[in-house]
């Protein structure tokens, strides 16, 4: 099956969350770096709240059913007793607040004139105290994009959350180096357009607020959430697309999978399945799977868990049934219960497999008293988590009838996406009621309006004209992380620009592209790096050499790099020694070609002194020589 994007109504609403480059955290003075190390550990458990109407959020219940346990780490100079939730927050960051003012000015939006602090429930772990604190600073406003002007909904400022570290046996482990540092979010009116149109306007709304200096740069300090609907399908939200070269995939994935689940939704109604009837018999069929060869199964009941299976009226079929490829419900019932740290789904679409027979199939079907018309799905693992699950199966089973759930979802580092947990409803937001209003002044006005930064093209212009840059490879370096590092190298050391904007974007990106991590390589390595070239104690070369090392993880320092990559510096004399020696090595080539044996001999000089020598300067004096020795 194919899709008309044009007929599908496509609708994106983006939401931009920017971490600032703040001294301190939002809410305390601690650093906003990142630990290199963590000095400390407490342990978690945390619970909802309902609201002042007495409502639970949906999202919160879904993260409280998984039951985990949260293990935090923290380091002294990124966190204290405030992200322990041992302390009540200080006074909001007046930088911070700042630069949210001048990007609601930038947007042309309308600031709000006191600042109220909100509590917004989340109990995923990222949070000690179980919600984050929001403030709306500006609502309304436009972004022009290729002369279009794209709305503004609203520009809050936020502390970001908790670094997740990872999880294993039921504990989720985070570090609190991140729960802090502040965030402005910034929401789009939603849009339509393809996705490479849409992803010009996260381009664009990236550069503008890079274009005030005042955010941080590298992997994981912007991220992306899009909300995205087609025609007779629900709003589904994806989180962390941290990635603008994802967002294309991602949006295009969502369109397959939505457009997807509505055409399943078609056939179930086709069929006149009754959603009351979903699961409307579960039995307990450890006994049967008990016998199975499946070695799912046997890991379950050994370690004591049971197994259980659902009757799913008028389901024959349709559980793995793929209007797209990778696009059924069964799938998504995978991913669902992964949530409750369970390994063993299977439905009657895909059986026998896995080593459950036609023997096991039958005595199921016979105890649920399943019908030709009806599936089956069996869900195994521990009896309190089998519990929740089922009933989460039951709940994204009958949703399936209306096509596509409204509900939360994580982007994968493939462009994919995946069930992250239900969209939260209007009972998570409360007041926060340590902090008090914050009156927005004249003077905090006027302050923010004289610091509102330039249009991007002028920006890039500046940075052309600065560095003797083409305009293209000055728009390359401003869009990427390292226009910081680059301002520096430039204006300490009398390497070219150009050069240096070159190995920054070009070959770093190239290195990156073979599957090296460009994180390992830290800014300071860079600078020093540029340094000593500069000094002349390595060679032009030498510099993607000693990247690679350091990406490939092979050193840990410049220093490490430099003894693993073999590229020490030489002297002029022992050069000088060595390019004789090359000459001696070919005299009759020199004596058949005369200067003419430069290219020859250049061969063979640069095999020796790759990394070592600047080329050019083995070059210049590899031509003095062979004009002497001709003479």
């Amino acid at each position: 099956m194919t899709i008309d994007q044009t007929s599908l109504d496509l609708k994106v609403g983006l939401e931009i969350h920017q971490q600032l480059a703040t001294k301190s955290k939002l809410f305390c003075n601690c650093s906003c770096e990142e630990a290199q190390k963590y000095d400390q550990s407490f342990v978690r458990k945390l619970r909802p709240t309902h609201s002042e109407l007495g409502a639970y959020d949906p999202a919160a219940m879904f993260e409280f059913s998984k039951m985990r346990t949260v293990e935090y780490h923290t380091a002294f100079r990124s966190s204290c007793l405030v992200e322990a939730d041992e302390e009540p927050p200080h006074d909001v960051s007046p930088e911070a607040l700042e630069t949210a003012l001048i990007f609601s000015l930038a947007l042309h939006s309308n600031v709000m004139d006191e600042i109220h602090v909100m509590r917004k429930l989340v109990i995923d772990g990222s949070n000690t105290t179980g919600f984050q604190r929001t403030m709306l600073v500006a609502s309304g406003g436009h972004l022009e994009v290729a002369g279009k002007k794209v709305g503004v909904q609203s520009i809050c400022l936020e502390e970001d959350a908790a670094k997740l570290m990872g999880e294993e046996r039921g504990i989720r482990k985070f570090g609190l180096d991140r729960l802090g540092v502040p965030l402005v979010e910034v929401a789009l009116a939603p849009i339509s357009g393809k996705p490479d149109e849409i992803m010009q306007v996260a381009l664009t709304l990236g550069r503008l607020l890079r274009a005030s200096k005042r955010v941080a740069r590298g992997l994981g300090s912007i991220r992306q959430d899009v909300n995205v609907s087609v025609q007779n399908g629900a709003v589904v939200e994806i989180k962390g697309v941290q990635r603008l070269d994802l967002l294309v995939k991602v949006i295009e994935h969502e369109i397959r999978r939505q457009h997807g689940l509505i055409v399943i939704a078609e056939k179930l109604k086709e069929s006149k399945v009754d959603v009351s009837k979903i699961g409307d018999k579960i039995e307990d069929v450890t006994d049967i799977l008990s016998k199975a060869q499946s070695k799912v199964a046997k890991k379950i009941v050994d370690n004591g868990g049971l197994f259980r299976a659902l009757r799913i009226p008028g389901f024959a079929g349709m559980i793995g049934f793929e209007p797209y490829p990778d696009i059924r419900i069964g799938k998504e019932l995978g991913k669902l219960v992964r949530f409750y740290n369970l390994e063993g789904v299977f439905h009657s679409d895909e059986l026998p497999n896995y080593g459950i027979t036609e023997i096991e199939i039958a005595a199921i079907k016979s105890r649920l008293q399943v019908g030709e018309s009806d599936a089956f799905v069996i869900v195994g693992g521990p009896k309190d988590n089998v519990g929740f699950a089922s009933d989460a199966i039951i709940r994204r089973l009958q949703a399936g009838i209306n096509g596509v759930p409204a509900e939360t979802r994580a982007a994968t580092p493939e462009g994919k996406t995946v069930f992250l947990r239900p969209r939260p409803g209007a009972a998570r937001m409360y007041p926060e009621t340590d902090i008090p209003t914050i009156s927005v002044t004249e003077s905090m006005f006027k302050a923010a309006e004289d610091k509102v930064p330039r249009s991007w093209d002028e920006i890039v212009d500046s940075l052309a004209k600065k560095y003797g840059l083409n305009k293209k490879l000055a728009s390359q370096i401003f869009d990427s992380d390292y226009l910081g590092v680059f301002e520096e190298i430039a204006g300490k050391t009398k390497v070219q620009p150009t050069f240096v904007a070159s190995k920054l974007i070009e070959d770093i990106t190239s290195l990156q592209r073979t599957g090296l991590d460009p994180s390992l390589l830290l800014d300071d390595m860079i600078k020093d790096v540029f340094v000593r070239l500069d000094a002349g104690k390595i060679a032009k070369e030498s510099v993607i050499t000693i990247f690679g090392k350091v990406m490939k993880n092979e050193a840990k320092t410049v220093d490490e790099a430099i003894v693993a990559a073999g590229v020490f510096s030489v002297s002029d004399e022992e050069l000088g020694r060595g390019l004789d020696r090359i000459i001696n090595g070919n005299i009759a080539v020199v004596k058949e070609k005369g200067i003419g044996a430069l290219s020859t001999l250049m061969g063979r000089a640069m095999a020796e002194y790759r990394g070592k020598v600047d080329g050019q300067k083995i070059s210049a004096i590899l031509k003095d020589k062979l004009q002497n020795l001709v003479k």
